[in-house]
């Protein structure tokens, strides 16, 4: 049997196991480049930029065909912080925008004097440091693909990891190739897992946590199970039966109702906070399109939300956010909204097929949300009537249905590296060691579960909203694993951090910022001839500054 032979057949094999989708195999192609990074996310791009702009060679070997992740992906008002802390080729991803919508061809639904200049925390539209905050999904990606251009990237798309345990080639720490399903093998010296599952990272053999750690464990108070914590409006503010028949225990449990107790309050457990869609929508007539009905559509899942829409809640479109030509991006907001509460606790660790699924099951459970809100007679006729007049923007999304591309992973694994940042770490209290970047936002975590409390209605639990006094810097050791561990693998997204600190450094901009600190840190590892664990962060430093990263106050 030749050697093309059997690893086809091989291949082959590999991809009948459950959680593979079968795939034609073709003979393995070796494809090398200094760095490998794997992933599609907005960081992926970023740090491609820096590695080719320090003379290396870069390879980009994205799963998602679309580049730019959530930034690209409907989250267009973005979670910006203190905007000054944002540097390097994260501020020139907003500057690039900035020059997109001084064009008024891209005005084409509304003048750009009626848009209005709201953004979170700061003006979308920033004439004096030539920023665009908000953006619609389209212009996101236009600006990741012009970069790609400019820069001559190798991206290769379509492309998963092979997750099994021959996936990834790793001796003495360092790993020199991993595979994806196509049976392709990509050789570096570097990698840089960009995406948001961290699956090169777990495949590697790095240490990782998923869920929520107690808070005894870092010595945290805002980690863990927030029983009765109740700092945004995402709770039932009036009391609502969970029940069938209202107030029958009897009677069983509503859809999207846990049977399960919250846990005791500070606890750690393996739930995560939710996921939802960013939906792109537009209320301009020639540019929407009703929302769709959705296949096993059941209008009895959404009688939560109907009860509580009778208690006189009226916040439905309080996160519709403007962005450029009358369109949103819409969040979640509210009691009972586009967070699908409780049902992606598997996500992280699940088979592609698996996640796939889970994924669907978040369509579903959305687009059958806003069918609702649209069509139900349950739903007042304030609400509806407004709601009639939204749709899914006809122009963005095109080949996907105007649906997201993007799920919002907000969180799934989280590496434990050379160093864990902690909630004392991001609300500005403690120094952080070797600085490569800075963060800002809120600690901001959604609800991980909707339980019955004890007197017999219905709540939320693990929203989380707590402003830092300051901006803060995340340091180098959490981006890289343990050396005892992996020598040669970085790790910007699914940083080494506490689930509430993680709330925080999740950020869009912040993952360019990292993406870009961690190819910075790949090339000179390389040109030193040390692991990434070892490189003198004097060097890096002075390469972080010289590019305009902003790593401390």
């Amino acid at each position: 049997m030749n050697k093309v032979f059997s690893v086809s057949l091989l291949l082959s094999l590999v991809l009948l196991l459950p959680g593979y989708t079968v795939v034609k195999t073709k003979p393995t192609a070796v494809r090398k480049a200094d760095v490998i990074i794997y992933g599609g996310t907005s960081a992926a791009v970023t740090a491609a930029v820096q590695v080719k702009k320090m003379g290396k060679s870069v390879i980009i070997v994205s799963p998602d065909t679309h580049l730019g992740g959530l930034s690209s992906g409907g989250l267009g008002f973005t979670d910006t912080g203190n905007k000054e802390v944002i540097g390097g080729l994260s501020r020139e991803f907003y500057q690039r925008l900035y020059q997109h919508y001084q064009d008024p061809d891209n005005w084409k639904w509304q003048k750009k004097e009626e848009y209005g200049n709201k953004g979170q925390g700061t003006p979308a539209i920033d004439g004096n440091e030539r920023t665009m905050w908000i953006f619609e999904p389209h212009a996101a990606e236009k600006v990741f693909e012009d970069f790609i251009k400019e820069y001559e990237i190798t991206v290769y798309r379509d492309e998963w990891l092979d997750r099994s345990k021959t996936g990834v080639t790793k001796k003495a720490g360092i790993v020199s190739s991993f595979r994806t399903l196509k049976g392709n093998v990509y050789a570096g010296k570097m990698f840089i897992d960009v995406t948001y599952e961290g699956d090169l990272m777990a495949a590697s053999g790095v240490n990782y946590h998923v869920g929520r750690e107690a808070n005894s464990v870092y010595g945290e108070k805002w980690n863990g199970v927030q029983t009765e914590v109740f700092q945004h409006g995402h709770y039932f503010k009036a009391n609502v039966s969970p029940y069938k028949i209202a107030g029958d225990p009897k009677s069983g449990l509503l859809p999207e109702v846990s049977p399960n107790p919250p846990g005791e309050k500070g606890s750690g457990d393996k739930k995560i906070q939710a996921y939802c869609f960013r939906m792109c929508l537009s209320n301009n007539p020639e540019n929407r399109v009703p929302f769709p009905k959705p296949d096993g559509y059941d209008p009895a899942r959404y009688e939560l939300l109907a009860r509580v829409f009778a208690t006189g809640w009226r916040e439905t479109f309080d996160k519709f956010d403007p962005i450029p030509n009358r369109k949103t991006d819409t969040n979640n907001h509210g009691p009972f909204s586009t967070d699908y509460i409780g049902k992606n606790y598997d996500y992280p660790e699940a088979t592609y097929q698996r996640r796939k699924q889970i994924i669907k099951e978040h369509e579903l459970y959305q687009k059958g949300l806003m069918y609702f809100l649209a069509n139900d007679p349950r739903v007042p006729d304030d609400v509806q009537s407004k709601m009639k007049q939204w749709g899914l923007a006809k122009d963005e999304f095109t080949e996907n249905g105007n649906w997201p591309r993007q799920l919002y992973i907000r969180e799934a694994r989280r590496m434990l590296g050379e160093f864990v940042m902690t909630e004392e770490d991001v609300l500005g209290r403690n120094t952080v060691p070797d600085p490569v970047g800075m963060g800002s936002y809120s600690l901001d975590a959604h609800n991980a579960q909707r339980y019955v409390k004890k007197d017999g209605f219905v709540q939320n639990e693990g929203d989380i909203g707590v402003h830092p006094d300051k901006p803060y810097s995340i340091a180098y050791g959490a981006i890289v694993p343990k050396e005892s561990e992996c020598k040669n693998v970085l790790v910007p997204v699914c940083v080494s951090s506490s689930h509430i600190a993680f709330g925080s450094i999740r950020m869009e901009p912040v993952f360019m910022i990292l993406g870009q600190s961690a190819a910075t840190a790949a090339v000179l590892a390389i040109e030193n001839n040390v692991s990434v664990q070892k490189l003198p962060y004097a060097k890096l430093q002075e390469v972080l500054l010289k590019d305009k990263q902003r790593l401390t106050l």
